[in-house]
């Protein structure tokens, strides 16, 4: 069936085809996913030398300085998004980049920086949500859910 369809193409049009066929990224390569391992665990090594460096050098406790690392985080990734190279690490990286904090922080700034020219409200404000939105429904109603679980198989909690 192959060859009846490679027939009735053109010349220009069969050639094209193979070149499309040759440059058609694999379904699964083993170096993606060892590229998606490596800077993926690169970002948490990182976020745990800003980690110790608060803990060290700020006289934090670790539970302290969960919060000013994960902000760290935040802000080296909106940088790198608004200078355009957390795209390029992306394109080479591929999930790897989608670690929580900083790949939510990613979506956040890009989302920013493609509407801002929409206006304040309308651009920024729209788009930031059409982001956020969902993550943010999901994180309450997770929360709620466990909550309430917690509640139903922990006998100490009610009526203590």
């Amino acid at each position: 069936m192959v060859s009846q369809k490679k027939k009735k193409l053109t010349p220009v049009m069969q050639e094209y085809q193979e070149l499309a066929k040759k440059r058609e990224p694999s379904k699964f390569a083993f170096n993606k996913l060892c590229r998606a391992f490596l800077v993926g665990g690169l970002i948490c090594l990182l976020g745990q030398i800003v980690q110790q460096m608060f803990v060290r050098l700020g006289g934090f406790s670790v539970k302290e300085a969960s919060s000013p690392t994960v902000g760290v985080l935040v802000l080296i990734s909106v940088i790198l998004t608004s200078l355009g190279v957390y795209d390029k690490i992306a394109q080479w990286a591929g999930a790897g980049t989608a670690v929580p904090v900083t790949g939510f922080a990613n979506a956040m700034a890009s989302a920013a920086i493609e509407y801002r020219r929409d206006g304040i409200v309308l651009g920024l404000g729209g788009s930031l949500f059409k982001v956020a939105g969902p993550v943010i429904v999901f994180g309450t109603v997770a929360a709620f859910v466990v909550g309430i679980a917690y509640v139903i198989f922990n006998p100490n909690i009610v009526g203590g």
